[in-house]
C-alpha cells in the first residue's frame, strides 16, 4: 500500500508499506480520502517533534470504507461506511474517571502520537470508529472531524441563539465555527487578514472584517451597541489576535481559545479581571460531537463544496502544504486510495 509520512525537517515521503492486519477489537479500514490541517502544519513545522515518533505516517480527517475485521469485531462488518474519532484514552487517569476522556492525561492523539489515516489500509480500534450514512458522498464524510471541532467549541462556549459572537481567524476551522454557531442562531462576524479568505467566507454569507483596515474594536462597539461581543472565538494562533480578543467582549462575556499556540501568548488579564470575562479552552470534541457534525454534513447545514478548495493525490500533498501555509486554500483532501477520474 501507499503510504504518506513525516520524516523531519518539513519532509513528507510518499512510499511503499506492508498493512497491518486486523487483530482483536481491530478494524482495517480501506481510507478514501484524507484531509489536512492546521495540526498536520504543525506537525510539518517541527513544532511536535519532541511528540512525534518518526517517521511518522500522520493525518486524522477521514472517511472509508471497512476492508476487514479483526477477531471479536461484531457491531461492525465489511463494508460499513466509517470515520475515525482519532482519540485513544487510557480510561484510568484522573481525566477519564472524572468523565473527560475525550482529553485523556495520556491520550493517544491516533494520527500524532500513533500512525494516522494518509495510509491505503489503516488498521485502527473499533472503538474509534464512528458510522456514516449510506449514501453519503466520502468526500463530504471527511469533514467530519473538523465539523466536531467546531460543534465542540459552540457546544464549550454556551452561546444561545442571538449572541454576538466573533470569530477570530477565518480558516477552516473558524469558518466551520462561524457556521454552527449561525445555524444555532448566533449573529456571526469573522475576522481575517487575508484578502482571499476573506473574500470566500463573505460568500458564505458572513460579515467579514479585515483587521489591518478596520478598527476591529470600534467596529464590534458599535454593532453591539457598546456592550461587546457575547462570545469570541480565538481561531487565528497570532499573537496579536490573542491579546486583541480581551477588548472585544463584552462585560461577562466568554472567550474560547481554539487555535493551537506553540508558545505561551501575552494576554490582557487586566481586562480579564475587570470585566469579570470567562476564558476558555476548546480541545477536541467528544463522541456527542461526532454524531452531530455528522448530522450537519448530511443536512447540508455544512457548505463543504464551498470548504473544499482542492482534491489532490498523496504525491500532491508537499505543494497542497504550501497553498494552506499561503493562504491559497481552506480544505484540502488527499485522495488516499487513488480514485480513478
Amino acid at each position: 500500500m501507499r503510504t504518506a509520512s513525516y520524516t523531519g525537517d518539513r519532509n513528507i515521503a510518499v512510499g511503499e508499506a506492508e498493512p497491518r492486519p486486523a487483530g482483536t477489537g481491530e478494524v482495517r479500514i480501506a481510507v478514501a480520502y484524507t484531509g489536512l490541517c492546521g495540526t498536520d502544519l504543525h506537525i510539518l513545522h517541527g513544532n511536535m517533534d519532541a511528540r512525534v515518533t518518526r517517521p511518522l505516517i500522520f493525518g486524522h480527517e477521514m472517511s472509508g470504507t471497512i476492508e476487514s475485521v479483526g477477531a471479536d469485531v461484531t457491531e461492525w462488518s465489511v463494508g460499513d461506511l466509517v470515520t475515525v474519532m482519532p482519540l485513544d484514552w487510557d480510561g484510568t487517569c484522573p481525566a477519564c474517571l472524572a468523565g473527560n476522556s475525550h482529553i485523556c492525561q495520556n491520550l493517544n492523539f491516533v494520527g500524532i502520537d500513533s500512525p494516522g489515516s494518509l495510509q491505503q489500509l489503516w488498521t485502527v480500534p473499533a472503538a474509534l470508529l464512528v458510522r456514516l450514512p449510506a449514501g453519503i458522498d466520502l468526500q463530504q464524510a471527511a469533514l467530519a472531524e473538523p465539523v466536531a471541532v467546531a460543534v465542540h467549541d459552540v457546544r464549550r462556549s454556551e452561546l444561545v441563539a442571538g449572541d454576538h459572537t466573533v470569530v477570530v481567524g477565518g480558516g477552516p476551522i473558524g469558518v466551520l465555527i462561524a457556521t454552527v454557531a449561525r445555524h444555532e442562531g448566533a449573529e456571526v462576524v469573522v475576522i481575517e487578514p487575508e484578502a482571499k479568505r476573506r473574500a470566500q467566507i463573505a460568500e458564505l454569507g458572513f460579515t467579514v472584517l479585515d483587521p489591518m483596515a478596520t478598527d476591529q474594536v470600534a467596529w464590534v462597539e458599535e454593532w453591539t451597541g457598546g456592550a461587546g461581543a457575547d462570545v469570541v472565538f480565538e481561531v487565528s494562533g497570532a499573537a496579536a489576535a490573542v491579546k486583541g480578543t480581551t477588548a472585544l467582549a463584552k462585560v461577562r462575556g466568554t472567550i474560547v481559545v481554539v487555535a493551537i499556540h506553540p508558545t505561551p501568548r501575552e494576554i490582557d488579564l487586566q481586562r480579564v479581571f475587570w470585566r469579570e470575562l470567562r476564558l476558555l479552552g476548546a480541545r477536541v470534541y467528544q463522541r456527542t460531537d461526532f454524531e452531530r457534525a455528522i448530522e450537519l454534513l448530511e443536512q447540508g447545514v455544512i457548505p463543504t463544496e464551498a470548504l473544499i478548495s482542492s482534491v489532490v493525490p498523496l504525491d500532491g500533498i508537499p505543494a497542497a502544504v504550501e497553498d494552506l501555509e499561503n493562504g491559497r486554500a481552506l480544505k484540502i483532501l488527499v485522495d488516499v486510495a487513488g480514485t480513478p477520474r
